[in-house]
């Protein structure tokens, strides 16, 4: 096959002399005649029209390029030279099309997931079929909203590299958390530290949404990792603390000012009793909860009990060991508590209610 010999003499007056109007529009027409035969079109005919369009595109705007890029994205047989360089543009515009091509070949997509733009990144993270080497640049390198997107794409390759690098990020990231859990290819080493360091809010909705068989595994790994803690944890003894708390609560007496005063005083266990019998959970449960690295269980109940953060800040900082209260893990839980509401919170007290009923 050769280009129409029509096409010839404007072609090459195109390329010595013409306009970037008239470069476009004979970039629009050689386009359209590779669309018109592109599902007959063997590779050399393609390389034909590879040659001729990358000539053409040397010195064009980016508009025109973007509209070149949008056309040849979807086409199956595309010009491999021409999505590489589209691809590789610095302008997003061009390269977001061209990134889903299914042209362009590895060592591409691994230099784009290496040196461009995080707006490159999330195109590339969103193509059919990603590779381990280029998910796991793209789970490093990449910001939040790449990290989301690569753990949402079910059809990309993860490597152990990859999940481990998406766990840790999500170690300070729900939504990824979330994102990451679903994911049926996920080793099970990494599904159960996603597990261990999600908030229960997290661990709920992974619950939720999972198939029977995995919901199983995610009760197996929620009660293994209470028991440790239970075990790990120093035994307390909370018959006083209890019996000074019920007597203020039959006395209409104990409510968010107490559970504070009990804070501030340094009286642990009052504190861990007077939560306990206001969110109606087990003592015990309440203990276990409070007494882990974590926060969220002191965020979820303060919320369903309708506490505001001075509260929460106060039982905090009232824990043995002072755990999480530097002033990054302090912000951090003052964001969650801002986003937490009241109906969730409510939701997983209830479940800490109905779970502990349920293993008596």
């Amino acid at each position: 096959m050769s280009v129409p010999a029509s096409l010839l003499p404007e072609l090459e007056d195109v390329v010595q002399h013409g306009s970037p109007e008239k470069r476009a529009e004979t970039l629009r027409r050689i386009t359209t005649l590779f669309l018109d035969g592109a599902d007959v079109f063997n590779e050399d005919h393609v390389g034909l029209f590879d040659d001729v369009i990358s000539y053409l595109i040397e010195e064009i705007e980016a508009k025109a390029l973007a509209e070149l890029a949008h056309r040849l994205g979807r086409v199956d047989n595309a010009p491999t030279k021409v999505m590489g360089a589209l691809a590789m543009h610095d302008d997003i515009d061009v390269a977001a099309p061209a990134l889903s091509s299914a042209r362009l070949a590895d060592p591409t997509l691994l230099t784009i997931a290496q040196t461009k733009s995080q707006a490159h990144l999330l195109a590339l993270s969103g193509r059919k079929g990603i590779s381990e080497p280029v998910s796991e640049v793209l789970a490093a390198r990449g910001d939040l909203e790449v990290a989301r997107s690569l753990a949402t794409n079910a059809s990309a390759k993860l490597s152990e590299n990859a999940f481990g690098t998406l766990v840790r990020r999500a170690e300070k990231d729900s939504v990824l958390a979330e994102k990451v859990g679903l994911r049926t290819d996920i080793p099970p080493r990494l599904f159960r530290q996603l597990l261990m360091q999600a908030t229960e809010v997290v661990q709920q909705r992974l619950l939720a949404a999972a198939k029977p068989d995995t919901q199983a595994e995610i009760k197996r790994v929620l009660a293994k990792v209470s028991g440790e803690v239970a075990a790990n944890a120093s035994p307390r003894n909370y018959a006083a603390a209890l019996a000074t708390v019920r007597a203020l609560y039959k006395d209409g007496k104990l409510g968010e000012a107490e559970v504070v005063d009990f804070a501030n005083a340094g009286k642990y266990e009052e504190t861990i009793a007077a939560m306990a019998t206001l969110s109606s959970v087990p003592v015990e449960v309440v203990d276990r909860l409070m007494g882990g690295e974590r926060s969220d269980p002191i965020l979820i109940m303060a919320r369903a009990a309708g506490f505001t953060w001075q509260s929460v800040r106060a039982i905090i900082t009232s824990r043995p060991g002072a755990k999480g209260t530097a002033n990054s893990s302090l912000e951090a839980a003052k964001e969650n508590f801002d986003r937490l509401t009241a109906a969730t919170a409510q939701r997983v007290v209830r479940f800490w209610q109905v779970r502990q009923g349920a293993a008596e």
